[in-house]
């Protein structure tokens, strides 16, 4: 059971959202959030376990972070492949230390009209965004649960949140809802044990994953003028939120869905 603080702790800002000793393990690291998420995550102390479906792609993001003479290992990891999964958290754990944290990140959308929409299509969107998400967060609690602490960040969507508008995309809507509410499951369940999980739920960002949207300049025009800050995002306006839920600094703060979305959902 975790301990009470003392109410006259007074945290130290230049610690506040350190990761020193930790061990963090990013899924999809080779590209957009994932590779951010392992840069910054790197710089704020942590050994970082970059993974992907693509291992090319997920050494390249390790090989940066060591040029910076920080410490990072690549794996591949198929989210949807249970055995690739534990395989990769059980070398991370060999070589780097139990994940003490995790950024389950990995994902796919596949846009179609509904009635179009096949089952193969959507049981490949399932397996990765949904499936995936569990099947990560379960490996990182057993080691997390054998230490007594951790912190899980799911990278759900805005779009689990509401229900669109621009374009059709129910199986991308269904699952990042459902990441949504299985982070909370999450919170409620590992809480009395140390492990706090939390999401991140982001607007359009220009990552390989949105690049057939960002080719479409009258969706992108109509999105920067029904969003309140004016645009839509970069990977690096995620850095914020990802090393605020990972570190100390949000120590008391789990089941939560963080909207990272220039203000969209507040319309």
């Amino acid at each position: 059971m975790p301990q009470h603080p003392s109410v006259d702790d007074v945290a130290d800002p230049s610690t506040l959202f350190r990761l020193d000793g930790k061990t963090a393990l990013v899924t999809g690291a080779g590209g957009g959030i994932g590779a951010l998420a392992a840069k910054v995550l790197a710089r704020a102390g942590a050994r970082v376990a970059a993974t992907d479906v693509d291992a090319e792609t997920a050494e390249a993001t390790a090989a940066t972070i060591r040029g910076e003479g920080l410490e990072a290992r690549a794996y591949r990891l198929d989210v949807a492949d249970e055995a690739s999964v534990v395989a990769a958290f059980e070398a991370a754990k060999a070589d780097l230390g139990p994940v003490g944290v995790l950024i389950n990140n990995a994902g796919i959308a596949r846009r179609s009209r509904t009635e179009e929409l096949d089952l193969a299509t959507w049981n490949q969107v399932v397996a990765v965004n949904m499936t995936g998400v569990f099947l990560c967060a379960r490996e990182a609690a057993k080691q997390m649960l054998e230490m007594g602490e951790g912190s899980i960040v799911n990278i759900s969507s805005m779009w689990g949140h509401v229900g669109g508008g621009f374009y059709p995309n129910l199986s991308y809507h269904a699952t990042k809802g459902a990441v949504v509410n299985m982070t909370r499951a999450m919170a409620v369940e590992w809480g009395g044990r140390g492990i706090r999980a939390n999401d991140i739920a982001p607007t359009f960002l220009r990552t390989a994953l949105t690049a057939p949207l960002f080719a479409e300049p009258a969706l992108i025009e109509r999105f920067d003028e029904l969003t309140p800050l004016g645009r839509t995002g970069v990977p690096n306006d995620l850095a914020g939120a990802l090393i605020f839920l990972a570190s100390p600094a949000s120590a008391y703060v789990t089941g939560h869905s963080l909207l990272v979305d220039g203000g969209w959902t507040a319309r």
